[in-house]
């Protein structure tokens, strides 16, 4: 008998005759937000602003993007596949193409990465990337500094988290961003990039 039969036989043992788990009841709140819309997305732009992203509200983001990496002095910008070509229309910055083989010095060379999201949970300020079509894969949300994340509004909003998981697929790689990479020490020094980008931009599209 191998060490593992041995530890589960101790386990089978301890729990023969135990009596059965009761049932789990699921009658809890699924969101504490009023069921409004406008409501809901001034949640999220308030908690996304208080975990310190930079929000900003457009109808057309091709626009607003290229006024963001030109403010940034962006020379080169990371674009997953599937990112809509109407959210890079007049950036005149390099484009550099997600690719498997790019090594983590190649990411982190990049000035920013512009990307879609699976959806956005206005109650806790959080954004979701699921490597779908515009987003890419999770490294190229981890290394880059300047991440302009763009969120469809109302379509990828949600008020909570019970209400993002039941939309969310749990088999597939998920990336949870609240706010810019950030650590305190001990003595609550906030440190800024040390585990992801320094600057989150969310991009909240209408329309």
């Amino acid at each position: 008998m191998s060490s593992r039969d041995r530890i589960l036989a101790r386990v089978r043992a301890a729990v023969d005759g135990a009596p059965a788990a009761p049932v789990i009841t699921r009658d809890y709140l699924t969101s504490h937000t009023p069921d409004d819309p406008a409501a809901v997305l001034d949640l999220l732009h308030e908690n996304l602003a208080d975990y310190r992203a930079v929000v900003h509200r457009t109808h057309a983001a091709g626009p607003l993007i290229t006024e963001l990496l030109a403010a940034r002095g962006s020379g080169s910008v990371l674009v997953p596949d599937g990112l809509p070509r109407e959210w890079l229309p007049g950036a005149t910055v390099v484009r550099i193409d997600d690719t498997p083989d790019s090594t983590a010095a190649e990411l982190d060379a990049v000035d920013s990465v512009v990307t879609g999201c699976a959806l956005a949970i206005a109650e806790t300020g959080t954004i979701v990337l699921d490597a779908g079509p515009g987003q890419g894969r999770r490294r190229i949300s981890l290394v880059p500094d300047h991440h302009i994340c763009v969120v469809r509004v109302p379509d990828q909003v949600v008020a909570s988290v019970p209400q993002a998981m039941s939309r969310l697929d749990p088999r597939r790689p998920l990336t949870w961003i609240s706010g810019p990479s950030a650590t305190s020490d001990i003595e609550l020094d906030r440190v800024e990039g040390v585990h992801g980008p320094r600057t989150l931009e969310v991009v909240l599209l209408s329309g």
